[in-house]
């Protein structure tokens, strides 16, 4: 039996990588678990997949599997969606994946990348880089096992691929500047191997991401923002939720600048939410 890396699905179609070689391979009696783009799969002598191995994790929009870490890319334009930001991060420690947060697009001004990472810094790790300068080579040392980029779309996830892959370029974004909104060009879920063993993976269906996908309550969330932990020991009540002012060490922190008001202000937005699905 050999063993490869699912790299593309195409119908009933998958590109497997075995070693350095690509082949175009089948299914057989896989229904019950599926197969997706990221599966570590055994072929038989006719290159047939007959087995999936033990997978790290499975997430269902978009449709890929044993993701290592994510690159959640923001940019001055199109505006940044910072609630989904903060989704995508909690949606990362939840599913054990490590979170990193890229500012793209450098070069329209750095002022405003210098205020994301301001908001961020306390959350994980941030980068700011350019497709076109040096910098973007910088998220290499990011990249290892499967790589999810994520973000709104129009904000270069597609562009950054191909400044990496350099000669063997993949599928260029597309943006309006008139109405200062992305035009979605990635249709499916694909790897690339940036480097021997370390592949990323375009994902448009992380361009939004519903409440329900976080598996975390309205009393759990509080410990998804790390910023809170410090000032929490101030809160007069353990069970303290951090939304009223009174006896709270976080809305103080807050005041007083400590923690970010972005931040809290979708951690309050996030809390809404979730009460509001607990009713249905």
């Amino acid at each position: 039996m050999k063993r490869g890396l699912v790299l593309k699905k195409n119908a009933d179609k998958f590109d497997v990588m075995v070693n350095e070689q690509v082949f175009t391979c089948v299914a057989r009696n896989l229904k019950e678990n599926g197969l997706f783009v990221g599966d570590k799969v055994e072929l038989d002598e006719n290159n047939t997949i007959v087995k999936v191995l033990e997978r790290k994790n499975l997430l269902i929009r978009p449709p890929l599997v044993n993701v290592d870490s994510m690159i959640i890319v923001v940019a001055k334009l199109p505006k940044p969606d910072f609630l989904l930001v903060d989704k995508l991060i909690i949606f990362c420690v939840v599913n054990g994946i490590k979170p990193v947060l890229c500012i793209n697009k450098a070069d329209l001004g750095n002022d405003y990348a210098n205020m994301i990472v301001e908001n961020y810094k306390d959350a994980c790790d941030c980068l700011i880089i350019s497709t076109q300068d040096e910098s973007v080579f910088s998220l290499k040392s990011h990249i290892f096992g499967i790589t999810a980029l994520a973000g709104q779309s129009a904000v270069g996830k597609s562009s950054i691929i191909n400044a990496l892959l350099g000669d063997k370029k993949a599928v260029i974004g597309d943006f309006s500047k008139k109405v200062e909104r992305g035009k979605q060009t990635t249709r499916l879920v694909q790897l690339y191997e940036i480097e021997k063993g370390k592949f990323l993976a375009d994902t448009a269906g992380f361009s939004k991401l519903d409440e329900r996908l976080l598996n975390v309550d309205e009393y759990e969330l509080k410990s998804y923002y790390p910023e809170f932990i410090e000032p929490a020991y101030k809160c007069k009540y353990k069970s303290c939720l951090h939304l009223t002012s009174k006896d709270c060490g976080v809305c103080d922190a807050v005041k007083s600048g400590k923690i970010s008001k972005l931040r809290y202000e979708n951690y309050k937005i996030l809390q809404e939410n979730l009460k509001r699905l607990k009713k249905f």
